[in-house]
């Protein structure tokens, strides 16, 4: 089950396993069922499709720690983005997950293996979904289809700037098919695919879930899509943005703590969902980002760096508190203590540390503000438009940092983008698209005595990926 070449042929869901449409399935078991045997009615379309949630949210590594048959979704999403940026690192230099912060990584390294296989498995059970959608009810084929094409969508646009081109599977591969799945694709198909599957989405759907693709989920993931591009569509992104800030619908939390501990608050656009104290449901990332007080297995994530806790000090404002907290010397993540319990909780961070229920948020408000300031400024130097400077300065005020702004810059988007939204996986991506992340990452390397490198930029294909395919599926430069 963990590489593509078995996923392919792997069912969607387990059928041992139902639940309503909010709840997440238990990802596949290793003996899997035929599809063709399974999907037989609107139901079990339906539990296909929350099967595809589940793919995202991943295996807690509390629950299972044989990264060989499961796989963890987005559990590791930090190792692979914040930890190669100026902004974490781990605790310590010792295993695979040191080296991401170090710009170490090869294409042995387990969690990056991880974390292709992870999105693999989202395209591929969406595809089955795609494969079977006639046997859904007329009035519901529609909104199946829109959501699988949106979560696939998704899992393309984490793989194609994480890797570049990458395989582009749009429909169940025969068994007979040796090439299909590994053969890599530009990136400029793959945005094209990513582009097509959004704007069906956007089409379809509505906005009545937090935890399953709506419309203005895909509005934002396309906004950021369209900012992504060789060739930004700065436009189309300011309309998507604009879309989502005159629906009226979202609105940042008064009190910047609330956005992560008042979960699927009115600031959340997209989220995926942990249940608390439920091994098979909850998420373990919480409890590694501990470390002077270990509520995890090893000895603490996201270390905050001296770099980001200076962009604190100078812009974080009311954010700074509730972003990091300072534990017996270890500068810690307190955006995602294990339920909102921090250290001083008996025990520690809670019963339920390693079974945390903390959501993982995909897309929230703040960051839409932000990248209509983007939109708008489309690559220029600094902006002082009205509409931009609406944007940048209601998230600055909630802040606390309430003196107003005239102009915007470049440099003040991205600091402001940082503090705000520090932890959350999006700084690597972020350095990508505002084309700074060779010269940010240069000099965090020189500070840090890393060695760094432009090819660093991509990962690495998973080696094994590549022996699987016979030689077919090739390495990055520099691999």
């Amino acid at each position: 089950m963990k590489h593509i070449k078995y996923l392919i042929f792997a069912v969607a869901v387990s059928i041992l396993v139902s639940c309503d449409t909010e709840e997440f399935l238990n990802p596949l078991p290793d003996s899997s069922v035929a599809v063709d045997g399974f999907f037989q009615t609107d139901a079990d379309i339906l539990a296909g499709v929350i099967g595809v949630y589940d793919a995202l949210q991943g295996v807690n590594d509390a629950t299972n720690s044989n990264e060989s048959t499961t796989n963890r979704g987005v559990q590791f999403e930090h190792l692979l983005t914040e930890h190669r940026t100026d902004n974490t690192r781990n605790a310590t230099t010792e295993g695979s997950k040191a080296d991401f912060h170090r710009y170490l990584v090869n294409a042995n390294n387990v969690e990056s293996e991880d974390y292709y296989a992870s999105m693999y498995e989202v395209i591929f059970r969406a595809n089955n979904i795609l494969t079977f959608i006639d046997i859904a009810d007329a009035d519901n084929q529609a909104k199946y289809t829109a959501e699988v094409k949106f979560l696939r969508a998704y899992a393309y646009f984490k793989l194609v700037r994480l890797f570049s081109d990458v395989p582009l599977v749009t429909d169940v591969v025969s068994p007979a098919d040796k090439e299909t799945p590994f053969i890599r694709t530009s990136e400029t198909e793959v945005y094209a695919q990513i582009v097509d599957d959004l704007q069906e989405a956007i089409s379809v759907l509505d906005n009545s879930s937090k935890v399953r693709a709506s419309k203005a989920a895909a509005q934002g993931i396309l906004a950021k899509v369209y900012l992504s591009q060789e060739s930004p569509n700065y436009s189309g992104a300011q309309q998507l943005c604009e879309d989502i800030i005159n629906s009226g619908q979202f609105s940042l939390q008064s009190n910047y703590s609330d956005v992560f501990y008042n979960e699927l608050n009115n600031e959340i656009i997209f989220a995926i969902a942990y249940e608390s104290g439920n091994p098979l449901e909850s998420q373990g990332f919480s409890a590694e980002f501990t470390s002077a007080i270990r509520a995890g297995a090893e000895d603490g994530q996201n270390i905050v760096n001296d770099n980001l806790i200076a962009a604190f000090a100078s812009a974080g404002g009311n954010r700074t508190a509730v972003s990091y907290v300072t534990v017996s010397g270890s500068n810690e993540v307190a955006k995602f203590f294990p339920d909102g319990n921090d250290s001083t909780a008996e025990p520690a961070y809670g019963v339920n540390a390693r079974d945390a229920g903390n959501d993982y948020i995909a897309l929230r408000y703040a960051d839409v503000l932000l990248m209509h300031v983007e939109a708008v400024m489309a690559g220029g130097n600094s902006v002082s438009s009205a509409g931009a400077i609406s944007s940048f300065q209601a998230v600055r005020d909630r802040a606390g940092l309430t003196a107003a702004v005239s102009t915007i810059s470049q440099d003040d988007l991205l600091l402001e983008r940082r503090v705000e939204l520090a932890f959350e996986n999006q700084r690597w991506f972020d350095l990508l698209r505002f084309g700074v992340a060779e010269s940010v990452l240069g000099a965090h390397a020189t500070e840090m005595q890393y060695v760094f490198d432009a090819r660093k930029l991509l990962l690495p294909i998973p080696g094994r990926e590549i022996n699987i395919s016979g030689g077919l599926l090739t390495q990055n430069p520099g691999y």
